[in-house]
C-alpha cells in the first residue's frame, strides 16, 4: 500500500498525525548535529567531572627531629633544672625557722618564695618522668649541701641569709638565661630552614621564663632585706655563688 493511501485510511479512522511522525520520522527528528551537539555536551560534562582533581589532604606541620647533641642538651638541662629546683627548697626549709625565730616579720615572705620554689620543683619532676629523663646521680650530696648552707647562712643572721639568696638567685637567673637563648637560637634555626617549632618546646621556653622570672622576684626580696650588709658580703656572695657554678656544671653531665 502506498504511503498516500495509508495517510488517508488513518485519518478516515481517527488515527492522530504523530503516528506519521513515529512512521516517517521528520528531518528534524534525525538531525545528526542535534544528536552529536548533546552527546558531546553531555560528554564534556562527564570528562570535566571525572578530571577534577580530588581535595588535597590537609597538609601536615613540617618538624625537624632533634638531634644528639639537641636531646643532650635537653636532658642536662631538665636535670641541672631539678637538682637546682630541689637545693632552692632545701636551702628555704633550713632556714626559716632560725629566721622567722629571731624575725617574725619574714615568715609571709619565706612561705612565700617557699612555696615558689616548690612549685618548680614540681615542674621539672613532672617534666623529668614524662621524657624519662634520668635525674643527677648526685642527689644525696646536693640534699646535704643545701641544707648546711642554708642552716648556716640563717644561723649567721638574716643579711647573710638574704646574701645566700642574693647570691643563688643571681647565678640561677644567669643560668636560665642561658637555656633559654640556647632554645630561642635553635628555633630560630628550624624556621630559618622552613620548619615548625612543637608546642611541647614553646611551652618549655614559656616555662622557663616564668621561673626565671620569680627567681629573680627572690633575688629582688633578698636585696631588699638588706642583702648588701652581709659582712663580708663580696666574700659570702663570691664563695657561694662559684659553688653554685661547680653544681651546675656537675648536675649537667652527672
Amino acid at each position: 500500500m502506498s504511503l498516500p493511501r495509508l495517510q488517508r485510511r488513518l485519518a478516515h479512522y481517527g488515527v492522530q498525525p504523530y503516528l506519521h511522525e513515529f512512521l516517517a520520522p521528520t528531518s528534524s527528528q534525525l538531525d545528526p548535529r542535534r544528536f552529536l551537539s548533546s552527546t558531546s555536551k553531555n560528554n564534556a560534562t562527564i570528562a570535566t567531572g571525572s578530571s577534577s582533581p580530588a581535595d588535597p589532604p590537609p597538609s601536615q606541620p613540617k618538624r625537624k627531629p632533634l638531634t644528639k647533641e639537641q636531646r643532650d642538651f635537653l636532658s642536662s638541662a631538665l636535670r641541672v633544672n631539678q637538682a637546682g629546683e630541689l637545693a632552692a627548697t632545701l636551702i628555704y626549709t633550713a632556714q626559716t625557722p632560725p629566721l622567722v625565730n629571731a624575725h617574725p616579720h619574714l615568715r609571709p615572705l619565706m612561705a612565700h618564695m617557699y612555696a615558689q620554689e616548690e612549685g618548680h620543683l614540681n615542674t621539672f619532676n613532672s617534666l623529668i618522668a614524662k621524657h624519662r629523663v634520668r635525674p643527677t646521680a648526685l642527689y644525696p650530696v646536693w640534699q646535704v649541701l643545701a641544707t648546711s648552707l642554708g642552716w648556716s647562712t640563717a644561723v649567721m643572721g638574716r643579711e647573710a641569709a638574704m646574701a645566700c639568696t642574693e647570691a643563688v638567685e643571681t647565678e640561677i637567673g644567669g643560668h636560665y638565661n642561658n637555656q633559654i637563648r640556647t632554645l630561642l637560637e635553635m628555633f630560630e634555626q628550624w624556621e630559618a630552614d622552613g620548619y615548625e617549632v612543637g608546642p611541647e618546646l614553646q611551652d618549655l621556653v614559656q616555662t622557663l621564663r616564668r621561673i626565671r622570672d620569680e627567681e629573680l622576684e627572690h633575688l629582688d626580696h633578698a636585696v631588699d632585706n638588706d642583702a648588701k650588709k652581709a659582712e663580708p658580703h663580696w666574700l659570702l656572695t663570691g664563695v657561694i655563688r662559684l659553688g653554685c657554678r661547680g653544681a651546675i656544671w656537675v648536675s649537667e653531665r652527672v
